[in-house]
């Protein structure tokens, strides 16, 4: 999968390399011939050759209102040329072409982890094919594929290990520095280097609907789209540039001096902002890349630090998603492990959601499961078999009432969560009680939100049941809910929500997405939904709340470091214009001094990309 948007030094403008190249050359000449009255003719004729082009890009912005400091720096480059200050006018050149290709660099190291992604990309793919194993292009890969992986190679595709056992490094997608084990069964992320070991797996998606494509896909979309956050920092830079004018004017009115006029405007050219800022934002993305989360939309980075409400769906994101056995109830004389024994020995056989389940519950307690015979499972039918020379079915009250009513007194009262119902030899024998779990991490993720990211409110606004939510909130402390919400309810609350106050709304399902769409910022978890659902702002590719403190501190960094980038490097440039209103910074002085402010907005603004850490509370 080759990466179409990757961006290489050659793709620069070249005439501005040739034009920055050529007043280095000029700069040096006029220095050579300083002792001669021909002087200052190579930096005139950088100022013609290089000036007219970028008079010609700096018009066009202006036509498309566009006002920003560039339109200072072509008045300074003007008023350089009528003053006869042409040294200062070529470095006023050098500012503007060079100013791009500084970006540019700054732009590169900022998306390190995008470009490193592709490359490390294969470009063909092994598929076993019988005892034959052709190599071939990662688009020709189809669902059902096997695919040999070598030792050190790249996984092409998503698929699930069919032979070979091993460990694969997933840290580029996760973001978890550990190795996965890989056995027969065990699912496997496209762009997960392998260990040492071969591993065949079976294609489960083509590589354009992989994982590691639907990363790329995001990543190089964030970087495209223009955030809210850049349109404040051009705002800011319209109104600086007709201030900086100003001072220059007056500068020049109340002294008499023209060249303190050409003074203050070169050091406030360019503004610092319009470069620190999209240098911060890449910066942001991939960083929350390389911890598994991906940026779809940059404007959250912006807004997510403004939330004061937290929303929540509840299963699949407070909870596991997964349901686990709380109670085994066994009717009076028989023993509920034997029981819970028997019925995950049938269950092992089945696909049905509680199967796992009860299975997980048999191994906590270290049963020895039996062979199961005869077994069926019929859609609506439940589950049967013969197990140990007895015929075992696991059914619903529903079912099995409906064949015994005189066994409903007998049975123990329904209560909230799951159930299902174990009958040996057509003779009830117990009941077993399931509930999805609450996430680990649920509890103090949600008591921190308060006092460390300053939530006020806190919701869970669910489809579940009543008993099944209010459960839950109890468990985690969330005291405002509602349960049994349509999508079309859930819309209507995050909408009202946000007429109050910013709202963060967090969810995995397909329901949820309009929601997701309704709220501040949506963030959505990507196990269960599509990377690519245009719904959430963010997307969290392993479900966990421990990634979205590591987002939320991403992005409340990102806007730190963008203010002081941003009114930093513009306080320097007032500060300097102050002493060139005093006469004591020179046109040249302060083409050299703006340098210097721009490469330390710019150094502060790649700190993101040098943290090694992302912070979290718990």
């Amino acid at each position: 999968m080759k990466n179409k948007q990757h961006i290489t030094f050659q793709d620069l403008n070249k005439w501005e390399i040739l034009i920055v190249i050529a007043a280095l050359a000029a700069i040096a000449f006029h220095f050579l011939l300083l002792t001669t009255s021909f002087r200052d003719i190579p930096l005139q004729i950088i100022i013609v050759a290089g000036g007219l082009p970028l008079l010609a890009q700096i018009v066009a912005k202006l036509l498309k209102g566009d006002f920003g400091a560039d339109l200072m720096a072509i008045i300074a480059l003007i008023t350089a040329a009528i003053l006869g200050e042409y040294l200062a006018g070529v470095l006023i050149i050098i500012m503007l072409s060079g100013g791009q290709a500084l970006e540019f660099y700054a732009m590169r190291k900022a998306s390190s982890v995008l470009r490193l992604l592709a490359e490390r990309m294969p470009s063909v793919a092994h598929r076993k094919n019988g005892t034959e194993i052709e190599d071939i292009a990662l688009d020709q890969i189809k669902i059902g594929d096997e695919i040999v992986i070598y030792p050190h190679e790249t996984a092409p595709v998503d698929g699930v290990v069919i032979e070979g056992h091993g460990t694969m490094d997933e840290s580029y997608l996760t973001g978890e520095p550990y190795s996965i084990t890989k056995t027969p069964g065990v699912g496997v992320l496209s762009g997960a280097i392998n260990g040492e070991a071969v591993l065949v797996i079976r294609a489960e998606k083509i590589a354009s609907d992989s994982r590691y494509a639907q990363i790329m896909h995001v990543m190089q979309d964030a970087e495209q789209k223009r955030p809210a956050i850049r349109r404040i920092g051009d705002q800011i830079g319209a109104i600086f540039a007709p201030f900086a004018l100003l001072v220059a004017v007056a500068a020049w009115y109340f002294t008499g001096d023209s060249t303190r006029f050409l003074a203050v405007l070169v050091v406030a050219t360019p503004c610092p902002l319009l470069i620190a800022i999209p240098i911060t934002l890449i910066s942001a993305i991939s960083m929350a890349a390389k911890r598994g989360i991906i940026i779809k939309d940059p404007t959250v980075l912006e807004r997510l630090p403004t939330c004061r409400t937290a929303i929540f769906d509840k299963t699949g994101t407070l909870t596991y998603g997964k349901p686990e056995v709380t109670e085994i109830l066994p009717r009076p004389g028989l023993d509920g492990d034997d029981i819970l024994r028997r019925a995950a020995s049938l269950e092992r056989y089945s696909k049905h959601p509680l199967a796992e389940a009860i299975l997980a519950a048999a191994k906590k307690k270290n049963l020895i499961l039996m062979d199961a015979t005869t077994v069926s499972e019929k859609p609506g039918q439940g589950l049967s078999g013969i197990v140990d020379g007895h015929e075992v079915n696991v059914t619903s009250r529903k079912k099995f009432l409906a064949a015994h009513p005189e066994m409903n007194a007998h049975l123990p009262a329904t209560a909230a969560g799951l159930e299902c119902l174990i009958v040996i030899d057509n003779q009830y024998a117990a009941t077993i009680r399931l509930r999805d779990a609450p996430r680990d991490d649920g509890k103090p993720f949600i008591a921190h939100l308060s006092p460390t990211h300053k939530f006020d409110k806190v919701m869970i606004v669910s489809g579940d049941r009543e008993s099944e939510v209010s459960y839950l909130a109890n468990l985690l402390g969330i005291t405002e809910t509602y349960a049994s919400q349509s999508p079309e309810q859930k819309v209507e609350i995050v909408r009202a929500q946000t007429a109050l106050a910013p709202t963060l709304y967090m969810g995995d399902g397909i329901n949820d997405a309009p929601a997701l769409a309704s709220a501040t910022v949506g963030i959505a978890f990507g196990q269960h939904s599509s990377v690519t659902a245009e719904a959430a702002g963010a997307v969290i590719m392993e479900n966990s709340l421990v990634k979205v403190d590591e987002l939320i501190h991403i992005s409340t960094d990102m806007r730190k470091i963008v203010l002081q980038s941003a009114l930093g490097g513009m306080a320097l440039s007032i500060i300097a214009m102050g002493f060139a209103v005093g006469g004591y910074i020179t046109p040249v002085a302060g083409a050299l001094l703006q340098e210097v402010i721009d490469i330390l907005a710019i150094a502060n603004a790649l700190r993101m990309t040098w943290q090694k850490q992302v912070k979290v509370d718990i």
